[in-house]
């Protein structure tokens, strides 16, 4: 049992398992599921096929955190980075860095920005070109998310956020990532664009049709994508998704040898017919 870990992938899963080579440290990172509801609909973005990774993979927005996003200046509302630090079982520090990430994240790839003037309001249109130059400022990391709040008098709401699941890459990858995964519910008057960039199209999607696209192979997902997709799956709303009780767990694909093969063993249900594929590196927002 497990998917099959081909050529270098393999190699180097039998190289670590035997102790002659030191896994990547996996790097901490963010990735968000939007959710738009009537019906339940989940925000996908497909990765370039000209990617050295994940290329051609439906994927969440997100990424790793930057050092910055965990600078106690990013102005913050709602629970408190301590307060998530419990709900991630993390850190102080890292929990703030990590949910800033996946605020800043949203925005970069899909337009979207959890925050607004106050605790109690969000912005509700960011589709101007004045956002879309600080957009590609983020990106380009020429700004940080403390100065770009604070040149609009915005503040990074937390609370719009529920913490979903936590990933780690596996240690085979030559790309790792520590990665946690929220969900949020698609702001009121904003709405998410193509940005270009990583991703070569963008599409909002049922859950249900998502999965059933990967079994007709018509879409490429990560096991934790289809893992998450099938969890929402379950909901009808996004009232549903975000009142369940959710108890967070860490699941670390690991590789194991079979009958003289190197295959991945995921720790979470995923049914044997999905066409699980692992490219040469992960990606942190999958």
């Amino acid at each position: 049992m497990g998917v099959p870990l081909p050529g270098r992938l393999g190699e180097r899963a039998r190289e670590i398992l035997a102790g002659r080579l030191a896994p990547v440290p996996a790097r901490d990172a963010a990735t968000v599921v939007l959710l738009r509801d009537d019906p339940l609909e989940v925000y996908l973005l497909r990765r370039q096929a000209t990617m050295a990774f994940a290329a051609g993979a439906y994927v969440f927005p997100g990424g790793s955190v930057d050092p910055r996003d965990a600078d106690q200046a990013v102005a913050w509302a709602g629970p408190s980075p301590a307060g998530w630090g419990e709900i991630l079982r993390t850190g102080e520090s890292t929990a703030r860095g990590l949910v800033c990430a996946a605020v800043r994240e949203t925005f970069e790839e899909s337009g979207v920005l959890l925050a607004g003037p106050g605790p109690r309001t969000v912005v509700t249109d960011t589709t101007g070109d004045d956002w879309e130059a600080d957009r590609l400022a983020l990106i380009a990391r020429t700004l940080s998310f403390a100065e770009f709040l604070d040149r609009r008098g915005l503040v990074l709401r937390s609370d719009l956020l529920k913490a979903w699941g936590h990933w780690i890459t596996p240690v085979m990858e030559t790309r790792r990532f520590d990665t946690r995964f929220f969900v949020a519910a698609l702001p009121s008057g904003q709405r998410t664009r193509d940005v270009g960039g990583e991703a070569s199209e963008v599409a909002w999607m049922r859950p249900g049709d998502a999965l059933a696209a990967a079994r007709d192979r018509t879409v490429f997902l990560m096991p934790p994508t289809f893992r998450t997709l099938t969890e929402i799956a379950a909901f009808e709303t996004i009232g549903d998704v975000l009142s369940c009780p959710r108890s967070i767990t860490t699941i670390v694909p690991a590789p194991a040898e079979v009958d003289g093969r190197m295959v991945l063993v995921i720790p979470e249900e995923i049914p044997e017919e999905i066409p699980a594929r692992f490219p040469e590196a992960g990606r942190a927002g999958t």
